[in-house]
């Protein structure tokens, strides 16, 4: 079994997800895909929110933004019929909900971080079940299984209590499992938190070191680790092999090809991590 997991850039766009599609489609053992929200969408999540809690009533512009740019991917990359039916009554529900947080906070001006955490949670959740009905994969729900705690002011993950529900959630599951990277629960609360900005990544570690899968892919935009950053150093080259230090060494210094907690708990099973450009999958 695989654990592949693909960040915005992977489903940015229409070409993006279909190269997606068929990277999923041409594996031919049991998958469990992670995935983060489409391209730039956390991003906007938080700013709408910020201007609402503003008072600047342009949010709405932006959140018609975020309703098209799903409403237009859904139209495109699903053919018309009951699945591409169902899908819209899903995210429709979804974008509703969302809406209404929106105009919630405009009205009080009033944004908490309980409220920030609900609001960014629906990019995975929109962009998760829109690739579970493309590669026709059973979806869960990474907050049925994922859960942190709060301590010293940020939200850390119950390892016990997340082994124990994923191995539950996971029993006689599909083939071909989609799941919503970077959103959790809180144990005590029931309230949605997240593992932070990157967490998509850490999502699809923690599935895949319990689970026991095979390997990791790490699916982005670049071809892996390089010898600096290719935007400053054009003769930079990608690193063809790194111990699990040396990735966690260069995380630290400044490298955004994978999020630093992601490694730890596949580095404590031994299990590869590969990364893969969803550009050039070759």
């Amino acid at each position: 079994m695989k654990v592949l997991k693909f960040g915005g850039s992977s489903v940015g766009s229409v070409n993006s997800i279909l190269s997606v599609k068929k990277i999923v489609e041409a594996v031919e053992e049991p998958v469990i895909v992670v995935v983060s929200a489409l391209g730039g969408i956390t991003d906007k999540l938080i700013n709408t929110s910020q201007m609402a809690a503003d008072g600047n009533p342009a949010y709405e512009k932006e959140y018609r933004d975020i309703l098209n740019r799903h409403i237009e991917m859904v139209y495109t990359v699903i053919p018309a019929g009951e699945a591409r039916s169902l899908l819209l009554d899903q995210v429709n529900e979804l974008l509703s909900e969302l809406k209404n947080i929106y105009q919630g906070i405009f009205l009080i001006r009033d944004l908490s971080p309980k409220t920030s955490a609900t609001i960014v949670s629906y990019g995975e959740r929109l962009s998760s079940i829109i690739l579970a009905t493309l590669v026709d994969a059973q979806w869960m729900d990474a907050r049925s299984f994922i859960k942190t705690e709060k301590k010293h002011h940020k939200h850390v993950l119950v390892q016990d209590a997340t082994s124990e529900l994923l191995h539950k959630a996971f029993e006689g599951c599909a083939e071909r499992v989609v799941a919503p990277g970077f959103i959790a629960t809180d144990i005590n609360t029931g309230e949605i938190t997240n593992l932070g900005r990157g967490g998509s990544d850490y999502t699809a570690a923690i599935i895949a070191a319990e689970l026991g899968a095979a390997e990791l892919e790490i699916w982005t935009d670049v071809d892996g680790f390089m010898t600096a950053d290719p935007r400053v150093i054009s003769s930079a080259y990608v690193i063809d092999q790194l111990s699990y230090v040396e990735a966690t060494e260069l995380c630290n210094f400044g490298a955004k090809v994978v999020y630093p907690p992601t490694i730890y708990p596949v580095c404590h099973k031994n299990i590869p991590i590969r990364i893969k450009n969803t550009f050039r999958p070759e």
